[in-house]
């Protein structure tokens, strides 16, 4: 049986030349805000176009959901897809398509449950956990100066610097802009004792194996990867939830008026599917609850995110 810590695994069953997002189509084993509601686009133009931007990148852009969504919603816009799949035959030709994100750029850049995939270890009991292909685990090796320099520093049991790194890649490669990091998350002072890792497969939570058959995933520590944006850089920072953000941004999941059923029936019915919609997006015990970190290099936030 061959063993692997899970950063080593993570990163093979995820972005190997099998793995699970060269392979699988996101959209078949999770659902994201994207695939909710065309309302989160709606947000997501809001904030762009408060800042001034015109160019907007999707990092880890699935299938290429929310740039088509933009392009619906506004014709001018510059949309880059950050993807390692190979590009959509039916994406709209006006969406650029590229492995890495582009350097020197003046954009929004929006990484909606991005940083979650990002591999990274588990320490348990001072030893860093290893894995076997088929899920079982193990006690490894002693973790590195520079895991546990992390872990004293910000606490938890899953070693977040990878993430730290990504981010603080990202928000370097911006000249001027808006960096958005939506994910499920936590600060310090809520950081929890045990390992979030999970697995998605078909729409249902799995238990993780670095088969690539699977998402595998593990909550953020959204306060240092915070701190690695301020170290690339960004000169203002919010770290929000997704509530607070799209509400302030415009989004309503307010229920249409009665009267309307009776003037208009099947208008009522549509109104009353995207408050739905809309209000998925913003239950605070579901997606409304997401970490939503915004870090701009620049420029000032938007009065409106408050």
């Amino acid at each position: 049986m061959s063993w692997r810590t899970w950063r080593e695994a993570m990163t093979d069953a995820l972005y190997g030349p099998a793995g699970f997002y060269r392979t699988a189509a996101p959209v078949d084993h999770f659902r994201t805000s994207v695939h909710i509601s065309s309302a989160f686009a709606r947000g997501v133009l809001q904030l762009a176009r408060l800042t001034g931007l015109r160019t907007i990148v999707d990092l880890g852009a699935g299938r290429g959901e929310l740039l088509e969504s933009l392009a619906a919603l506004d014709s001018e816009l510059t949309l880059v897809a950050v993807e390692i799949r190979e590009r959509p035959l039916e994406l709209s030709e006006r969406i650029e398509w590229v492995p890495t994100m582009p350097t020197a750029i003046q954009a929004m850049v929006v990484a909606n449950e991005w940083l979650d995939n990002v591999p990274l270890d588990v320490v348990e009991n001072g030893r860093l956990v290893e894995v076997s292909h088929r899920g079982v685990e193990r006690p490894g090796a002693e973790p590195s100066l520079r895991d546990n320099v992390w872990l004293a520093e910000w606490g938890g049991v899953e070693v977040g610097h990878p993430r730290d790194e990504a981010w603080e890649s990202v928000v370097g490669r911006l000249e001027r802009g808006v960096a958005v990091a939506i994910d499920y998350g936590h600060v310090r002072a809520a950081r929890p004792k045990e390992p979030t890792l999970a697995a998605y497969r078909d729409g249902r939570m799995v238990s993780p194996v670095p088969d690539g058959s699977c998402d595998l995933t593990a909550w953020v520590a959204m306060d240092a990867v915070a701190a690695a944006g301020v170290r690339a850089g960004a000169t203002r920072t919010l770290l929000t939830t997704q509530r607070e953000a799209l509400t302030a941004l415009g989004l309503d999941g307010g229920r249409p008026p009665l009267e309307l059923a009776t003037a208009d029936p099947a208008a009522y019915l549509k109104a009353l599917a995207r408050a739905g919609e809309v209000g998925t997006l913003l239950d605070p015990n579901g997606l409304g609850g997401f970490s939503w970190l915004v870090q701009a290099k620049g420029i000032e936030l938007p009065v409106e995110l408050g």
